[in-house]
């Protein structure tokens, strides 16, 4: 095993399924990432009937770029104003009930004037909610030993982690195909690591820098994002055809599997920062 393991990238995600923050550190929250007083999947666009969106119903999601700017999020795409959502909680917004998979989430809805900015991007109604920071969404234990642990809109664990060398591994098979490489955004993870073999996180017991320790959980499986430009919005060829010839897990029911979900055992609070070195312990 690689002894030198290091921190590659940060990202967080401030809205579900929209584009990412690179941050040079971040602070782990129980529920995930959190950096500039911003939480990873905080906020998500739903249906009128609370149903989330993600790029899988809508590609352009790809394309709505926020950035920290002060006490907001500065949400930006092609062709529109900015859109300032307020880091200061409204408690004065009405609740709607959400549906992220088989969870139902109280969420407070972030008004007509977000709603209409983000429909006039996807041309279909939506309403834009948040996560009330009085609500717990916890994790399904199944995959954690009965150890309890919780997450905001993300898809089911507060923290993916990927290995670069993992998707080292797939562009060299792309290559072989003759198909181009394709840039780490296509896997959407929060934590990239260098120093590990190609999908040795698949295998870590834990994850640890300073006081902060992460356990990975569960192998992510693939949908059909990876196969999404991040820039353009535009679907291109799915390397899921490729991933399956090597990745498809047993465990996951046959599933394509790229990168591993994580919890965090201990140091919620602590900051882990790119290029910090980290303890990856192999499980025997």
């Amino acid at each position: 095993m690689a002894t030198d393991t290091r921190i590659a990238a940060l990202h967080i995600y401030p809205i579900k399924s929209c584009a990412g923050i690179a941050v040079p550190e971040a602070a782990f929250h129980v529920s995930g990432l959190v950096a500039g007083g911003v939480h990873d999947r905080e906020w998500m666009l739903v249906t009128r009937e609370g149903q989330f969106l993600t790029q899988r119903e809508y590609p352009r999601l790809a394309c709505i770029t926020p950035r920290i700017d002060g006490d907001a999020v500065e949400v930006s795409a092609p062709g529109m104003p900015p859109l300032r959502l307020p880091l200061a909680h409204d408690a004065t917004a009405a609740s709607m009930t959400v549906q992220v998979w088989d969870d139902s989430v109280p969420a407070a809805d972030c008004g007509d004037a977000a709603a209409a900015w983000f429909a006039d991007v996807l041309q279909a109604p939506c309403r834009l909610v948040r996560f009330r920071p009085d609500v717990r969404r916890p994790t399904s234990i199944k995959w954690t030993g009965g150890v309890p642990a919780e997450t905001r809109f993300a898809d089911g664990y507060p923290v993916l982690l990927i290995g670069q060398a993992s998707l080292d591994d797939l562009n060299a098979k792309l290559a072989l195909a003759g198909r181009a490489p394709l840039p780490m955004d296509r896997f959407r993870p929060n934590l990239v690591v260098s120093g590990l073999e190609a999908f040795e996180e698949d295998y870590l017991a834990s994850l640890s820098g300073g006081d902060v320790a992460l356990r990975p959980v569960k192998p992510c499986a693939r949908c059909p994002i990876p196969a999404i430009d991040q820039a353009s919005g535009i679907p291109g060829p799915d390397p899921l055809d490729i991933l399956q010839a090597y990745r498809a897990n047993p465990r996951m029911e046959g599933a394509v599997c790229m990168g591993m979900n994580c919890i965090v055992m201990a140091g919620v609070g602590g900051t882990l920062r790119v290029g910090q070195q980290l303890d990856a312990a192999i499980a025997f």
